[in-house]
């Protein structure tokens, strides 16, 4: 689907965020649709749970029942040609499992899974039986999984996770449970510039690291997101999963780096998704 859009047609390629809403617009469904937007491919969505929060806390989280959200899917699988899918908070086990079975009955589209299991305020968003159904179920259908050394020990059992060579075991690890690619994020870990690193595809054996230089800004509320629903959007417009985390990265920097020119909050606020547009108006 992404190879026809990018190279037949002059049609916007669509991209579906399932994922949950965040009343604060700084991450989740709303940071995946601005993500979106700024990229040039148009956003569907199919909402997983809404919570209410801000910059500062959660304060409640609602989850969709699992037949909405697999009948929101449908509805758009069903009548919207979707190039790419972006999953984000899956917060319980019947939800994972209606994902899955939509995924089952709609293979074609690359599929970005993003393992959002707590706030970054802490609050756990993620029970522990939707976390047996990721591993038994939804794994084997993802084409990228993008978790951060927390969720990678998660989702694999192993720790500790504190040296490169930790962390190639774990993803090697969670290779093996079934996506095609596992992309480590290194924004929760020290040093100087952040370090993502590769794995894959699947049976290859290979990795390879994504440096940038650390970004002075007190904000980052929804990199996680924004990173995944970045790489889904290229992965939509025709790149290869290498050169989709490439450009991924470096829209993220851009919109870290002018995070400060927002005030939308007292808390670790949002990511600035539009910086380039809005300097050009």
């Amino acid at each position: 689907m992404a190879a026809d859009c990018a190279a037949g047609s002059t049609a916007v390629p669509n991209v579906l965020s399932v994922a949950g809403s965040d009343s604060g617009a700084g991450a989740g469904m709303q940071a995946d649709l601005k993500t979106f937007a700024a990229l040039g491919v148009y956003g569907c969505t199919a909402v997983t749970a809404i919570t209410a929060q801000n910059t500062v806390s959660v304060q409640r989280i609602v989850p969709v029942a699992a037949a909405m959200v697999e009948a929101q899917m449908e509805a758009v699988l069903g009548d919207v040609r979707i190039a790419a899918i972006k999953l984000g908070l899956l917060p319980t086990a019947s939800v994972v499992r209606a994902v899955a079975r939509v995924l089952a009955r709609h293979p074609a589209p690359d599929v970005v899974y993003d393992p959002v299991m707590a706030a970054s305020t802490g609050r756990s968003l993620h029970s522990d039986s939707a976390l047996a159904a990721v591993r038994n179920v939804l794994l084997a259908r993802v084409t990228v999984v993008t978790p951060n050394v927390a969720e990678l020990v998660r989702l694999t059992g192993m720790l500790p996770v504190r040296t490169d060579d930790d962390l190639d075991r774990a993803a090697r690890r969670l290779l093996d449970a079934g996506p095609e690619w596992v992309l480590v994020t290194g924004g929760d870990r020290p040093g100087r510039f952040s370090r993502d690193r590769l794995h894959g595809p699947r049976g290859s054996g290979t990795a390879r690291w994504y440096r940038a230089r650390r970004i002075a800004t007190r904000h980052g509320h929804g990199t996680g997101c924004t990173l995944s629903s970045a790489i889904a959007a290229r992965l939509a417009r025709g790149d290869a999963v290498p050169t989709a985390v490439e450009a991924a990265k470096s829209y993220l920097g851009g919109a870290l780096a002018a995070a400060d020119e927002l005030d939308a909050g007292t808390g670790a606020g949002p990511l600035n998704h539009f910086h380039a547009m809005w300097r050009q108006t």
